[in-house]
């Protein structure tokens, strides 16, 4: 029987990757003195939608009815269920978490239905933290030897441009705005004509310098300044927006390899708390790492020996045991050694 269109299984190499790419992430994220959160798989409808309904993400959730008629769904993302594991909680509260997600929507490239996301977040987050958590998945995608480029932008600046452009419908464009990568440019200018802010495509494709005038653009200075305490380095892009629209300052993507992105996030607000965090995909990481991920693994034979097996077997799985084992057979083993040779 085959999967449903959109999941599939792992096994063999392929779970050995998703695993060892699981421990680091996970290992990196304790390392830097975030607390490991799990959170159910179902949730209430309305909770999941909370008050972002619009975003396309949103749209895409998978429904479910129980046997008590309540209307459910399978959580999209972590983000939402943080304003219940948040609640008084001492901040600033530092939290990751990785597990299944669920996405009803179209199956192209590298993007599936299922997927393992990792979520590292800061509930009381100052652009220091923004720093942090850029540095933290910095650490984890240079051991997993992946090529990066990280940009960066700001919802308050797209804000500013878009009330001194006196563009109505700024939810529209800056959706339209964040296809810039995706779309050919006409087709975006096109897009944006229908709604009258077709004079964005000219503002944004000013040089850096330029936005600086905007008193927001200081909130990207002052990260770019802590970054570099990381050793990281981020590129500024205008068009950049992220597509939830719970975005409130600046907002991250991470690009590498494939047409996809493979890690975003920004800052956003929980219960009026001012937080930050990125997401990625195990699977995403798995299409683009240069890692060689080899397992040790050592075969022990039996020749009609199977007790004497097995205590090797079970020694070779605890190395205090190894040890013993070695000092107290020293003489046999260094005999047997000589003899093969």
């Amino acid at each position: 029987m085959e999967t449903v269109k959109g999941f599939k299984d792992k096994i063999g190499k392929e779970a050995e990757k998703a695993a060892f790419i699981r421990e680091v992430a996970r290992q990196t994220f304790e390392r830097y003195n975030f607390q490991e959160a799990e959170t159910p798989v179902v949730e209430y409808e309305e909770f999941v939608k909370g008050d972002n309904a619009g975003d396309e993400a949103v749209s895409d959730i998978f429904r479910l009815q129980d046997k008590g008629k309540r209307k459910l769904a399978l959580r999209y993302e972590f983000t939402f269920q943080l304003k219940r594991i948040a609640k008084n909680q001492k901040l600033p509260f530092k939290r990751f978490q990785i597990g299944p997600v669920f996405r009803d929507e179209p199956v192209q490239g590298n993007r599936l239905r299922q997927f393992t996301q990792c979520d590292i977040d800061v509930i009381g987050a100052t652009i220091k933290e923004q720093a942090e958590v850029l540095g933290a998945v910095s650490e984890i995608f240079n051991a997993l030897k992946i090529n990066t480029r990280i940009y960066v932008n700001n919802r308050k600046l797209l804000n500013e441009i878009l009330d001194e452009a006196q563009i109505k419908n700024k939810s529209e464009a800056i959706k339209e705005l964040d296809k810039l990568d995706k779309l050919p440019e006409n087709e975006v200018y096109e897009n944006l004509k229908k709604i009258g802010a077709e004079k964005l495509l000219k503002i944004v494709k000013n040089k850096e310098e330029f936005f600086k005038n905007y008193p927001s653009y200081s909130e990207i200075e002052e990260l770019k300044k802590y970054v570099k305490f990381y050793g990281v380095e981020v590129i500024f892009s205008p068009t950049l927006a992220r597509g939830l629209s719970y975005y409130t300052g600046n907002v991250f993507e991470i690009k590498s390899d494939i047409k996809e992105t493979i890690c975003g996030g920004g800052t956003y607000m929980i219960d009026g708390v001012e937080s930050t965090g990125l997401s990625f995909s195990i699977e995403r990481l798995m299409a683009v790492t240069n890692a060689i991920i080899d397992i040790e693994k050592i075969l022990v034979v039996s020749l009609d020996e199977d007790k004497n097996a097995i205590d090797v077997a079970e020694k070779l799985r605890n190395p205090e045991k190894m040890q013993v084992f070695i000092s107290e057979n020293r003489e046999k083993l260094s005999s047997t050694l000589t003899h093969m040779e």
